[in-house]
């Protein structure tokens, strides 16, 4: 703000400015910090000079001439500059002034207003690290982090190297990305922005045509350790979990589906921009009739398909896959799983429990060692479960009946 000070006339000026300050019983005198505004009346390598509105001449030296706002990238003599007083006369009697604090002021205060409206603005990649992209939005330095990448820009790498990752990053430096201020804070200079929120609002009314159970086909795009993601539609992109791929077990997505590959998919979710799917949702569960292709006490022959350290997981067929504990591979107390058998053997198993809610099946070595009943047994058991009440009444009392006491 400007303030109004009255001169002591009786002082002694020493400069010009001095001098017309003397002259006047009331002037209007920036204060250091504020802002002021004149007309270039010179430009040199050195510095750029300022007429203050014929009142006194402002110089701009040095690291002051750079202007985060880009004001100060085509100035002339003759243009109108806003600059921010930081002497009212320095050692030449002159006004010191600042583009750079002036520019800093007005760039900051339109990212406020960018931020508060909710823009899209584009910024460009200067550099990559871990964490993602370092950007710039004018002058002003900023950073993208992975975690706020548009689906197509997201460096999915399957097994996680870090190394591939930061290639994919370094791979963007140059490009321009369309953004929204994410974060911001002019005291601490951080400016955070996300591309992903950017591209959330502009795939808003295509995300809208989709609903869940709708089914889709599009592309793999990427395979990772937990899942394979999928691109269809206009641009969009959907993730296929591990356990939404098939209804048997799968270790490695890869082992299932490939990059390139075209699938259908049905989808199970929709959160904001994240698209959930599933193939196995497309096909019928076949844990259902599980219990007419497997009975418990059934004597099966399955191929171990990976080793743990508490069991065995065995596939049975293409659909069914059960688990054989280490506390069921042996009668004997078992430590290694491995020493029962090894991935791709094919070993005898007795079914011993089906759970076709849970789609668990429980498979064991042990109980067939274990004697098994004979059938004649069991359907005996069945047909006479309890004894007859006249035969139980019979056998009791003929002794009281035969007592001498009561004759």
């Amino acid at each position: 703000m400007n303030k109004v000070v009255k001169t002591n006339l009786e002082d002694k000026p020493t400069t010009e400015f001095g001098k017309l300050l003397a002259e006047g019983d009331f002037i209007h005198v920036p204060k250091a910090g504020d802002l002021v505004k004149g007309i270039i009346i010179d430009i040199s390598r050195s510095e750029i000079r300022v007429d203050i509105d014929g009142l006194t001449t402002g110089v701009i030296r040095g690291r002051e001439f750079y202007d985060e706002s880009d004001d100060s990238n085509d100035i002339k003599v003759g243009d109108e500059v806003e600059a921010t007083v930081i002497e009212l006369e320095n050692e030449n009697g002159e006004m010191e002034l600042s583009l750079r604090f002036a520019g800093h002021q007005k760039a900051w205060g339109n990212l406020q207003e960018l931020k508060d409206k909710g823009e899209i603005i584009q910024v460009d990649v200067t550099d990559a690290n871990k964490g993602g992209l370092l950007v710039k939005l004018g002058k002003i330095a900023g950073f993208l982090p992975v975690s706020q990448l548009m689906p197509e820009h997201y460096p999915r790498v399957q097994g996680g190297d870090k190394n591939k990752i930061l290639d994919r990053l370094k791979s963007y430096i140059g490009e321009k990305f369309d953004v929204k201020i994410f974060d911001l804070d002019e005291k601490e200079d951080k400016l955070i922005v996300s591309e992903k929120t950017a591209w959330e609002e502009k795939q808003k009314d295509v995300l809208d045509q989709y609903k869940v159970g709708d089914t889709v086909e599009g592309k793999v795009t990427a395979v990772t350790d937990f899942g394979v993601f999928v691109e269809f539609g206009e641009n969009l992109e959907g993730l296929i979990h591990i356990s939404e791929l098939a209804w048997q077990r799968i270790d490695n997505p890869s082992d299932f589906v490939h990059v390139g590959e075209k699938i259908k998919a049905e989808i199970i979710n929709v959160e904001g921009s994240k698209i959930f799917l599933s193939t196995k949702k497309l096909k019928d569960d076949p844990w259902k009739n599980v219990e007419k292709k497997y009975q418990v006490g059934q004597t099966v022959t399955g191929k171990v398909l990976k080793i743990n350290p508490f069991g065995l997981f065995v596939e049975l067929d293409p659909d069914i896959h059960g688990l054989a504990h280490i506390s069921e591979l042996s009668d004997k107390q078992v430590n290694d799983p491995n020493t029962i058998a090894k991935i791709g053997d094919d070993v005898e198993f007795k079914v011993i429990s089906i759970e076709p809610k849970d789609h668990r099946l429980g498979l064991s070595i042990k109980a067939l060692k274990q004697p098994t009943a004979k059938p004649t047994e069991k359907t005996e058991k069945e047909e006479s479960p309890e004894p007859k009440p006249a035969e139980e009444k019979s056998t009791e009392e003929k002794p009281a009946e035969a007592d001498p006491k009561k004759d």
